[in-house]
């Protein structure tokens, strides 16, 4: 079995649910993202604008300053960059900066950045969310409503990318989870036990990003995003067992590690054999 890649996350934000403030600071945000790439994240992912239910709106060119030292200091030094927004105009941008991937947890459903991304040679990571806005919802859905709604979603938003002329080699589905399906922990559970499932029906590989999210918090009883690293790691592994291909996660360093012991378990089982 393939390991999936990993993609450390850095919020260049106030109020991310996890870890809002910390990477505020151009400084902070670079020294993350290096400590990243050396705990093992094979993609570093830049995020300058929250997407929790409760997160303050950051305008484009807001997210622009917050990315703009951050990538000129790490391009071309360590991991490919990704840049996580949902803005066509911080898009452009990072296009322009040459990045190796886009993550728009509004799936790309603005057409009018469509002729710049075809232009373009950086991977698309499509994100669906039930509520299709940049940020996360309560919305109580259960989930077999929220599959059909993530196959419609995937059915709609892949053709309509390669009408304009985006290769269909360039993008990665996020199926989403969390509050980006529903208030309900089985919605995010159901995803995850049908990740097959989703890369069979599109032939694309897929993006999981559980880490610290609502839906753990709810099956541990553990509130504070910080104490849900442990229950993080378990769906890590389920999701990395069931066909992920990239894992969006808060720490890397553990979940490369966890990846390391299950091979070497997989590899002694098949010897003795």
């Amino acid at each position: 079995m393939l390991r999936p890649l990993l993609v450390g996350i850095v919020n260049i934000t106030e109020d991310s649910f996890s870890d809002g403030g910390r990477f505020l600071d151009p400084a902070a945000a670079i020294a993350q993202a290096r400590l990243l790439a050396a705990e093992g994240a094979d993609i570093v992912e830049l995020g300058a604008a929250a997407s929790n239910v409760a997160a303050t709106p950051v305008d484009p060119a807001e997210e622009i300053r917050r990315l703009d030292p951050v990538i000129a200091a790490l391009a071309g030094t360590g991991a490919p960059l990704s840049v996580d927004t949902s803005e066509p105009e911080t898009q452009r941008f990072a296009l322009a900066r040459g990045v190796a991937y886009l993550n728009d947890i509004r799936g790309f459903r603005d057409p009018s950045v469509y002729p710049d991304l075809a232009a373009g040679q950086c991977r698309l990571v499509v994100m669906h969310a039930v509520a299709g806005d940049a940020r996360a919802e309560s919305v109580d859905l259960g989930a077999n409503e929220v599959w059909q709604r993530i196959e419609a979603f995937f059915a709609e938003r892949v053709a309509r990318l390669e009408r304009a002329g985006i290769t269909r080699e360039r993008l990665i589905l996020d199926p989403g989870m969390g509050l980006f399906l529903s208030t309900r922990a089985e919605a995010s559970l159901r995803v995850l036990m049908s990740l097959e499932r989703l890369k069979r029906a599109f032939g694309l590989p897929v993006m999981v990003s559980v880490s610290r999210k609502s839906f753990l918090g709810a099956i541990t009883g553990r509130a504070a995003p910080a104490e849900r690293d442990a229950a993080t790691l378990a769906a890590e592994l389920y999701a990395a067992a069931h066909g992920a291909d990239y894992i969006r996660t808060h720490d890397p360093a553990a979940l490369r590690d966890a990846l390391a012991v299950t091979a070497a378990l997989a590899a002694e089982a098949d010897a003795t054999r």
